[in-house]
């Protein structure tokens, strides 16, 4: 990154975003420290990670001068970063550091005159996870600095708690990864004092309600003899030199739980560091039950796999780009509506990004330390889409070989994006309807009612309306889901934008295909902003990907990558006005885009995914053009 000094707070913001979203880690904060050193022509700058037990800085990136010094550890104490940790406050002494510390954290020959710091806190609030703080050889006097540099600690703190939550998942892996080697039945998750800290299915169904017994100390659930061994295997599994990871219960224990008869049981007890606290798992083992264990495990499995691909999504709200009116006011309407627990309907056209908004939502409100669940309603067939948001037991179905858990039991506490509502079939509306005014449901083939706490954000590029007054959409469920909507631009609407989004699929074709591009020609760039985009930004990036793939000496070859002949209609619009200024009727309209669909499907003889498809010609998604096909009436020639 150039330490190119921006001339305003709006070009700091854009080019932090556009110089540090390629990057994670350790090359995103010696980014994010060189960027802060050029924005306010600093001789120094550093961001840094907080131990509260030794009360030190330990530097993720630190710059002073022309040198690095990462990994640096110091003290607080005595330095200008304890206030900004202790108070939780930002520090700014303008000039004459040296008189009021004589020591700065500063291990080289840069004499500080002036120190801007701030403590970087997680999503609660209260805990301090780090800092971030510049020093200047010259007095820091404006107030311009503390603006520009309140844009960098936010986004510093947006990546350590990225990284924070990453570590959380890790370490949730390694809870199941140790769940997996020891259990067949009841497992109980049991701290360092022999508190409940979690209960899988069979040990609910032997102890009762498991809201009432986490937090709560396990030995009551003992008798007085198994309570007092219990104590005393903890005790010596954490003595240096007797510690073994796994052991096996000899006689097993006797358990006598508060709303069902006692029972004996075989067990297995390990333990391993979380968060540096000691937590055991407790494995009592009955036959009877050990396929229903078997099954939550399976269950858990499911539930890490989603949270695995939650990271992997980490960084989609940086593809938002754009400067557009448009664009500005949907953010607007995200900031504004994150932070409730408010049901957000997103409306667009297919390929405007709707599951960025979605993700942008979930990542600004408070449910952002779980997971978010998507569900596209169109792209599951009609008999499995019941089990998919409501999950199932054993033998519900044919095929239902073992219990699963659905989309809304794995959102729990966190969101659920459905995407493609519009798609749901009219005898599952009745049950989502129910599952947002109530938090409950029953899986398929079970009749045992499911409590969930989740908050749901639907999508469609579906007049629900229209769809309500054809009796394709229940009206209730519609008035319940629309308490928010946000109506996502097409990217015909947002301008420039166009060409921002442009050369940023053209940089990400550079490094995928391994050779450099030349930039947008002045007649590429016209002809881009000139083409009305049925397809929207997906189309715009596999435009951008045919020209990088077709390109001749670095030149995007844009004759090949664009349609020869530009779409009349798109989505029920079209791309020039009537000659004689009618106005469209709907019917008019559906009828553009039933022709539209037609004439491609004549054109690839039916095909309707794949390479050469009518979805590619058409820059939607294969599963939203089947159900248009569908919903037009239309036959695959």
């Amino acid at each position: 990154m150039q330490q190119t000094r921006p001339s305003d707070d709006d070009s700091v913001l854009r080019w932090l975003i556009e110089g540090t979203a390629a990057t994670t880690g350790q090359q995103f904060f010696r980014a994010l420290v060189q960027g802060l050193c050029g924005a306010l022509g600093t001789k120094g700058a550093w961001v840094s990670s907080y131990l509260p037990k030794t009360r030190q800085l330990r530097a993720l990136a630190m710059k002073l001068g022309d040198e690095w010094y990462d990994g640096l550890t110091y003290a607080l104490e005595g330095t200008p970063c304890e206030s900004a940790i202790d108070d939780h406050v930002q520090v700014h002494i303008p000039d004459r550091l040296v008189e009021l510390y004589p020591q700065p954290p500063n291990p080289s020959s840069l004499v500080a005159v002036s120190y801007l710091g701030v403590p970087i806190l997680d999503v609660d609030g209260t805990t301090t996870i780090g800092h971030l703080a510049v020093l200047h050889d010259e007095p820091m006097t404006e107030q311009r600095y503390v603006a520009v540099f309140q844009l960098f600690a936010e986004r510093a703190a947006a990546e350590m708690r990225r990284m924070r939550s990453e570590e959380e998942v890790r370490e949730r892996e390694a809870e199941l990864a140790s769940l997996l080697d020891g259990t067949l039945d009841a497992i109980v998750g049991l701290d360092a004092e022999l508190r409940v800290t979690y209960l899988n299915h069979v040990a609910i169904k032997a102890f009762g309600d498991a809201q009432a017994l986490r937090g709560a100390s396990f030995l009551p659930l003992l008798d007085s003899a198994s309570a007092t061994r219990l104590k005393a295997i903890s005790s010596r599994a954490l003595i240096p030199g007797l510690q073994t990871a796994s052991q096996r219960i000899v006689g097993g224990f006797d358990l006598v739980p508060h709303s069902s008869p006692p029972f004996h049981a075989e067990a297995t007890l390990s333990h391993h560091v979380r968060r540096e606290q000691w937590q055991f798992t407790l494995v009592l083992r009955d036959v009877s039950e050990r396929v229903a264990a078997e099954q939550k495990l399976l269950a858990l499995a499911q539930q890490a796999e989603v949270l695995q691909q939650e990271i992997a999504h980490a960084h989609e709200f940086d593809e938002i780009a754009g400067r557009s009116q448009p664009l500005r006011a949907a953010l607007d309407d995200v900031a504004r509506v994150a932070p409730m627990n408010t049901t957000v309907l997103l409306l667009g056209e297919t390929g405007t990004g709707k599951e960025l908004f979605a993700r942008a939502i979930h990542t600004a409100s408070p449910r952002s330390a779980r997971a978010m669940i998507r569900l596209n309603c169109a792209a599951i067939p009609r008999d499995l889409i019941e089990s998919e948001l409501f999950g199932h037991d054993r033998g519900a179905f044919t095929g239902a070989t073992a219990k699963r858990e659905g989309r809304f039991a794995l959102a729990h506490g966190g969101t659920l994006f459905l995407d493609e509502l519009g798609e749901l079939p009219l005898a599952l509306q009745a049950k989502l309807l129910r599952v947002l005014q109530e938090g409950e449901f029953e899986p398929v083939g079970s009749a045992k009612t499911r409590k969930v706490d989740v908050r749901v954000v639907a999508a469609t590029n579906r007049d629900l309306a229209q769809a309500v007054e054809r009796g394709e959409f229940r009206e209730d469920l519609y008035y319940r889901l629309n308490v928010f909507s946000i109506q996502i631009p097409a990217l015909r609407e947002r301008g420039e934008d166009i060409l921002i989004l442009a050369e940023r699929f053209i940089a990400a074709a550079e490094r995928r295909i391994g050779r450099r591009l030349l930039p947008l020609s002045s007649a590429s760039r016209e002809r881009l902003m000139r083409y009305p985009w049925p397809g929207n930004v997906r189309e715009l990036q596999n435009v951008i990907e045919r020209a990088a793939i077709t390109a001749v000496d670095g030149r995007l070859n844009f004759e090949r990558a664009l349609p020869v002949h530009e779409p009349t209609a798109r989505s029920g619009k079209r791309s020039a006005e009537p000659s004689d200024d009618r106005v469209l009727t709907e019917a008019e309209l559906r009828a553009l885009e039933r022709d539209n669909i037609a004439r491609a499907l004549a054109r690839t003889e039916g095909k309707v995914s794949g390479s050469g498809g009518a979805a590619q010609m058409l820059g939607m998604n294969p599963s939203t053009l089947a159900s248009r096909i569908r919903v037009l009436g239309l036959a695959r020639s």
